[in-house]
Formats: structure tokens, C-alpha cells, sequence
């Protein structure tokens, strides 16, 4: 089942954000990309995050909404709100993450279900989302191919 994010949702929530980011470097830019993704896994990138989710929920709860498993959350997706629409001007499709445990199960798909609903609610300039994915992790790639995304630009990077 997938409903809104909770504030008491908020320790396996990052416990999952913790999987997302360590997943980002894992086979796809190796181990000094992983390293750098791992760094940054403070207690004060813990703090602000999940303060920055609870802004991103306070303006609609369905910014963030979580998969329930058997025992605890099996994933969860973010698309930023309709405040953050000219970013892209599109629907941001921030992060989306299910644990290895519940991989295969149709979360993964409930969860971009729900995205994609929240999403055409939105009044944006462009009526699309947009979203980042390593070219490198093939698993995601298709994941996005079957939901129809197709390639539109390429995001570049520098160190400030």
C-alpha cells in the first residue's frame, strides 16, 4: 500500500534515503563515487533533509509518499511540490528508492503510479516529469523506458 509520508515515518524513511544515496555509487562510477555519496550521510545532512521533506510535505503530503512491506516501509518516492514547478518546468521526480528486499514485487511500480497521479495534478509549464538517472545503472533505465521516459537533455556536473 502506498499512502503519505508521516512524520513518525521519519527514522525508516531515512533509513531508506541511506540505501538510495549508497545505491547511487554502488556499480555505476566506482569506488570513489560511492565514497562520496556515503560521505555525506551526516547527522546534519540526516537533520536538514528530513527538515526539508517536512517543508516539501507541508505543502503537500503527497511530495513524499512511502510503499508499507510486512514489517516496516519498503520504499518511497519524492517529487518536489508544485512550488519547485520552474525548476525543469516539469514535475520533478526527485528520488525514488524500494529495498532490495521488496525489489520485483510491483513496489517499485506502485510507488511511480502514485508519482505520475501527483504529478498530472500539478499546473505546469511543460506536462511532463523529468527526472536524473545514471546512463551506467541499466536496472533503472529500463525501469523508466517501460513508464515511457525517453532521453531529454543530459545532465553535466562540476565540482564548485
Amino acid at each position: 500500500m502506498v499512502r503519505p509520508y508521516d512524520d513518525a515515518d521519519g527514522e525508516e524513511l531515512w533509513s531508506l534515503k541511506e540505501g538510495f544515496e549508497t545505491g547511487l555509487g554502488e556499480g555505476t562510477g566506482g569506488e570513489e563515487k560511492a565514497e562520496q555519496y556515503a560521505a555525506k550521510l551526516t547527522d546534519s545532512y540526516r537533520g536538514e533533509w528530513l527538515s526539508w521533506v517536512a517543508d516539501c510535505v507541508g505543502e503537500d503530503e503527497r511530495c513524499v509518499q512511502v510503499a508499507e512491506g510486512d514489517v516496516g516501509l519498503a520504499g518511497y518516492v519524492f517529487v518536489l511540490p508544485e512550488s519547485a514547478k520552474f525548476v525543469w518546468d516539469a514535475a520533478v521526480l526527485n528520488e525514488i528508492y524500494v529495498a532490495p528486499a521488496h525489489r520485483g514485487t510491483g513496489v517499485a511500480d506502485d510507488l511511480m503510479d502514485a508519482a505520475l497521479a501527483f504529478a498530472r495534478d500539478m499546473d505546469l509549464p511543460l506536462d511532463r516529469m523529468v527526472l536524473d538517472v545514471d546512463g551506467e545503472n541499466e536496472r533503472a533505465r529500463a525501469f523508466y523506458d517501460r513508464y515511457g521516459f525517453s532521453h531529454w537533455g543530459e545532465m553535466v556536473a562540476r565540482d564548485l
